[in-house]
């Protein structure tokens, strides 16, 4: 009998209750004991469901107190030495501080999760001594075995792919890092042996990008050295998001399990498979249900897939699983009562792909006509949004095939540029402003939930946000910024409020993700053609300018984006729903342009994150996203600047795709990297305009001016001054409001210090 297995299930919740009891936590409103007492509850809730629905293999270990990297660094004890840790069990308030920072220490960084949309904490091994403080894995299996009788497979970051994950420490020291975190990993699994877990899922996810002699000579010595550690403990070596690269390499690692994306990474995977073979001695399991998308799979596909993998593999080694950890959708589609039958039937989140896994297993096992008829049923839903109107619209699709085939670049170059704008603008040397929205109060979201409900008509929801904008067009004036923002106080999300307002998007009552920690966010569905139904900023916009006489933004957010955190139809490529969302931009900017708003902010803080894994992939995907981005800005008058956003992803390896862009002034996150990224304008010469984030709008702790000063020296070292501008590294609408206003002041005072210093340019 074919086995199902789920490499991890979502955390927060069908109703968010994980990120609800985290909040509660943070601001006090729960004792400690009763936070671990209700999170255990929501925990054994995600393991029983599992059990309930039939799946065989239950990862755990999977469920977090905030993001399972930080959890493995702090199982070593790898603490930044500013949290002052005296060693032991590592408490909530080093735990989260880490995550979050402290008054007196600043958060650590925080990077993409790979090419997802999760956030993972950076562990920091400089100056480092790792020891276990607890055997987490150990714990997670006990608790299910005694509280539900569930066999467990306790998840594990694996060694090669924390290393890699990790910074502060240099290459030529990752061996000597390796033997230090090595005994500490075999502890971890002889303890699990002696408990006698019969199964351990080693994430490494590395496993699918490149990898040098030595990282293979790595891998060989880790899993050499747990097969001599416990050898009645079988691994199962476990990759997601690509196909492995150095396939043979990996399968003789002396591991009892190989386990496969068969969806991000099919063709390598398949192809490797076929022209290699797949050891006799080992269990291949098989990610063949999508663990990042929320679309039903053709069962009668994936069945013919999984047979095609039973000629190499034999039936009694194959475990169907899901493609990664199901953390990446949302929980159940059972809430979801508002959308249309055809996109509702369309669709499988984690409850529902869980029925997928079990339904596989039972047909590759049990091959007859009734279970043919079951799957065949099940396809049908998938077949009917093919034929749907949405997705044929024709007008849409000439038009957006024949503007994406021509040259899209500005009537003059920056250089040119530049002069006719600071002949307008008149700004002062290192100009100021902020990315974009400010803090989202209760009173906002109350307002935006009235009029939602009903209970607000438009001109009661329009004469609020128009007060919050005057009170914040005000503070901005006061604290002294140079450009300033309309505030977005009525947006709830900057993807979700596009998806609104454009054709070709559906949206969820409560398909919530994890994001970062207790952030989560509920992407759009891009189902259909998308189209510009009309415009979206202008009003907003428009009224914050008349309010004053300094430079307000319009914002939006750049089609990449907008497309990397939605969920996407499948039947069409990324490039031509980049292209469609690029259309439909280009039309609101325009509109923007007409109302008279001469400085427009297309934000692409997502762009980095869709850069494919391997590396002969990624200069095609560069070269259409910065298409897709110039297709929205391409039209717009030289004396209109055009400004753009990116944040929390490594940029090193694409300041040239950056520059090619042609935005007139890019910001970057540089604050949680500690100036990091500074580095890259080290080696690369930058000639338009940018701000690098002074300070971390992630952290509820204000910013000291001597920070923010420290930060803006090291980048005019590397920047031209009269290029660089000052802001926050990110929009501050999860901040409050004293925090926001007193770290602007010290941002505001950080930048007097340095036009004294620069007052001779």
């Amino acid at each position: 009998m074919v086995k199902s297995g789920v490499l991890g299930y979502p955390r927060i919740g069908a109703d968010r209750e994980w990120k609800k009891l985290l909040e509660a936590f943070w601001s006090g409103k729960l004792e400690e004991a009763e936070f671990h007492r209700q999170l255990e509850e929501i925990r054994l809730n995600h393991l029983r469901k599992q059990q309930e629905k039939g799946i065989d293999i239950i990862a755990v270990n999977d469920f977090s107190y905030y993001d399972h990297v930080l959890d493995t660094a702090t199982m070593f004890g790898i603490i930044p030495k500013r949290f002052s840790f005296e060693g032991g069990v590592v408490p909530l308030s080093v735990y989260y501080g880490m995550a979050r920072g402290t008054k007196d220490a600043t958060a650590s960084e925080m990077t993409k999760w790979f090419n997802t949309n999760y956030h993972y904490i950076v562990p920091e091994l400089d100056g480092a001594s790792p020891v276990l403080t607890e055997n987490k894995p150990l714990m997670a299996y006990r608790e299910a075995s005694e509280k539900l009788g569930i066999e467990g497979r306790p998840v594990i970051v694996g060694p090669l792919t924390f290393l890699k994950l990790s910074k502060g420490y240099n290459l030529s020291d990752t061996d000597a890092w390796l033997g230090r975190l090595l005994p500490l990993y075999v502890q971890i699994l002889q303890e699990l042996e002696r408990e006698g877990v019969q199964w351990v899922q080693m994430d490494e996810p590395i496993l699918v990008t490149k990898l040098s002699a030595a990282d293979l000579q790595r891998l060989k010595t880790i899993y050499e050295t747990f097969a001599e550690s416990v050898p009645n403990l079988n691994i199962m070596l476990q990759s997601y998001f690509e196909s492995v690269e150095h396939y043979s390499d990996i399968v003789a690692l002396p591991v009892k399990g190989i386990g496969l994306d068969f969806v991000h990474g099919s063709s390598g995977n398949i192809s490797s498979i076929k022209a290699l073979g797949f050891p006799a001695d080992k269990v291949l399991g098989a990610g063949v249900i999508d663990g990042r998308g929320v679309w039903k799979s053709s069962l009668l596909v994936k069945l013919a897939l999984l047979q095609d993998l039973t000629e190499h593999v034999s039936v009694e080694r194959l475990i169907v699983q899901s493609s990664c950890s199901l953390l990446h959708v949302p929980v159940t589609i059972k809430q979801e009562t508002k959308l249309i039958t055809e996109l509702k039937d369309a669709l499988a989140f984690a409850d529902e792909k869980l029925d997928e896994l079990v339904l596989l297993a039972k047909a590759v096992s049990q091959s007859s006509a009734g279970i043919k008829e079951e799957l065949e049923e099940y396809d049908r839903a998938c077949q009917k949004i093919k034929l749907s109107y949405e997705r044929n619209r024709k007008d849409i699709q000439h038009t957006v095939t024949a503007i994406s085939s021509q040259h899209q670049e500005r009537s003059l170059p920056f250089s040119e540029r530049y002069l006719v704008q600071q002949k307008k603008w008149q700004l002062p040397i290192f100009p100021t402003t902020t990315i974009g929205s400010f803090p989202q109060s209760a009173e906002v979201r109350r307002a935006r939930q009235l009029w939602r409900k009903g209970e607000w008509n438009d001109e009661q929801y329009t004469s609020f946000i128009r007060e919050q904008i005057d009170i914040w067009i005000k503070l901005q004036e006061e604290i002294g910024l140079d450009v300033l923002v309309h505030g977005e106080f009525e947006r709830t999300d900057m993807v979700e409020f596009f998806g609104e307002k454009l054709a070709g998007f559906a949206f969820t009552q409560n398909g919530w993700v994890q994001s970062y920690g207790s952030r989560c966010v509920k992407p759009p569905i891009i189902f259909g053609d998308v189209a510009f139904k009309g415009a979206m900023t202008v009003e907003e916009t428009k009224y914050a300018q008349s309010r004053t006489e300094r430079p307000v933004k319009g914002m939006l957010t750049g089609p990449i984006t907008i497309m990397n955190w939605s969920f996407v139809r499948e039947d069409i490529t990324r490039e031509q729903i980049a292209y469609q969302l690029a259309f439909a931009l280009r039309q609101e900017v325009e509109a923007l342009e007409q109302a008279g708003i001469s400085m427009i902010q297309v934000d692409e803080p997502a762009i980095r994150e869709g850069l494919p894994l391997k590396e002969d992939e990624q200069a095609k995907y560069l070269e259409w996203a910065v298409k897709a981005f110039r297709m929205v800005t391409s039209t717009v008058l030289d004396i209109t600047q055009i400004h753009t956003h990116m944040c929390y992803c490594e940029f090193h390896d694409m300041i040239d795709s950056i520059e090619e862009m042609d935005a007139d002034v890019i910001s970057i996150e540089t604050s949680r990297s500690h100036g990091e990224l500074i580095h890259s304008f080290e080696l690369n010469t930058y000639k338009l305009g940018i701000g690098l984030g002074v300070y971390d709008i992630h952290s509820p702790r204000i910013p000291q001016i001597e920070e923010m000063t420290s930060m803006i020296e090291r980048a005019l070292r590397v920047l031209d001054p009269k290029l660089f501008w000052i802001n926050p590294d990110c929009g501050l609408k999860t901040r409050g409001f004293e925090e926001t206003v007193a770290s602007l002041r010290n941002m505001v005072e950080a930048t007097k210090i340095a036009r004294g210093k620069y007052a001779y340019l």
